[in-house]
């Protein structure tokens, strides 16, 4: 779940009239001012009225406050959403019913320095280990630090840049770094990385390479999707979000019948809820995928699957000196990484999405929603097949391509989809 981090950085605005901030910043200016008031600084009496009218006039932030859940079996504890006022007490109350938490999953663009500081104290008093699956920022990055151990996901970003205290109108008026540095230096974060850190403008955000942030010590250990409980869904774990998860991975099933998109947006959430890793749930979309689709061209008409043999043949050989697993699952009929790697190729075939719905029309009495649970259950076609056999099978389907329109759909019926239809009218010899 990237953030756009540049936008989110620009401060919550309030809506006051500027007579109010006049009003306020003359009366700052005439009760600090005397024989020395003509040397009063006028900006920084700008920056004290903005910034106390913008927390005075801020609406609430209640529904914009992270999210904080426990994971599967207890030992895992999941902070998604803004550093918010409160969100550090309710992780601490989480702590305190639960001593056998050992990890705390954080998903943030930040949020309040002080809930940043605090969150990061309870990491260190309870010895946990930091995970940052996707992106930490600013104020996040002050509680990831105090991990024991420190993980970053494979793709995942930290992001820093100096404090700041939001203005009326959305300005980002610079503050003591001191309490940062602080905690940076409690953490043993290198002290050339902490200043470079410290730099970088309130407006603006530095991502070190994971290179950078292992060598100065704030990440501990890279690790692959599969390594932890899933957290796809820690800012929101609803049906929808669910959906929306699995639509964000596999765009293809946007295609697909939507009851089936449903079921599968159902086994997503439950395997979040049981503790599936990502990379598991994510191979498990694939294969379902798959096999719905696999399940819906069995019901499609010849020309429809001369059509695919097309797109598979094409897909096949663009994939065969680059990737050989992708080339078996092709030729094992998964329309899931047939469309993958047209796409990535920017190939003028014809559409895959326009196959699928094709194939949909054909399915319409409703068996085509159904995700075959035999399908579903096997592993992917090109694993039960033997490395180096892409070239035999991308001159299979050309062969059978080079045949008439009933005889090739035959054929490919048989190569991409393991179906062998009823021949009507062929009397036994």
């Amino acid at each position: 779940m990237p953030i756009d981090w540049l936008a989110r950085l620009r401060p919550r605005r309030a809506i006051l009239g500027i007579v109010a901030l006049a009003a306020a910043i003359a009366g700052l200016v005439a009760a600090e001012s005397g024989p020395a008031g003509e040397n009063l600084s006028l900006r920084m009496a700008f920056v004290r009225a903005s910034t106390d009218l913008a927390q005075r006039f801020e609406p609430d932030n209640a529904d914009t406050a992270a999210r904080v859940t426990l994971g599967p079996g207890g030992r895992d504890l999941r902070v998604a959403g803004d550093l918010m006022e409160g969100v550090s007490a309710r992780v601490a109350s989480l702590l305190a019913a639960h001593p056998e938490v050992r990890r705390i999953h954080l998903t943030s663009d930040g949020g309040l320095v002080e809930e940043g500081l605090a969150l990061g104290g309870l990491v260190a008093d309870h010895g946990l280990a930091t995970y940052v699956p996707d992106d930490c920022a600013s104020a996040c990055t002050l509680a990831f630090v105090r991990g024991s151990q420190r993980y970053l996901g494979t793709g995942g970003r930290l992001g820093f840049h100096a404090p700041y205290e939001a203005g009326l109108f959305g300005q980002a008026f610079a503050v003591d770094s001191g309490p940062e540095r602080a905690a940076y230096r409690a953490a043993g974060i290198a002290a050339d990385f902490t200043a470079e850190a410290l730099a970088v403008s309130s407006d603006d955000i530095w991502i070190p390479d994971a290179a950078r942030l292992l060598q100065a010590g704030v990440v501990t250990e890279i690790v692959e999707t599969d390594r932890f409980p899933d957290s796809t869904l820690d800012d929101d774990a609803s049906p929808q979000a669910a959906r929306a998860q699995v639509l964000r991975n596999l765009p293809i099933l946007a295609e697909a019948d939507p009851a089936a998109v449903d079921k599968l947006a159902a086994w997503y959430r439950g395997g979040y809820v049981e503790g599936r890793s990502e990379a598991d749930a994510l191979e498990g979309l694939q294969q379902q995928a798959a096999a719905h689709f696999r399940h819906l061209f069995r019901m499609a008409d010849d020309a429809t699957i001369r059509a695919l043999g097309h797109a598979a043949l094409t897909a096949m050989r663009q994939a065969e000196g680059e990737d050989r697993s992708a080339c078996e699952a092709i030729a094992g009929g998964d329309v899931v990484v047939i469309e993958a790697t047209l796409r990535r190729a920017r190939h003028p075939v014809p559409s895959v999405a326009a196959l699928i719905a094709q194939a949909r029309r054909m399915g319409e009495t409703g068996a085509a929603a159904e995700i075959a649970a035999s399908d579903a259950a096997k592993p992917r076609r090109f694993a039960r097949r033997g490395p180096g056999r892409c070239g035999a099978r991308i001159e299979a389907v050309r062969r059978a391509l080079d045949r008439p329109v009933q005889e090739a759909a035959f054929a490919l019926r048989r190569l991409l989809l393991d179906d062998v239809p009823e021949v009507v009218g062929v009397a036994d010899p």
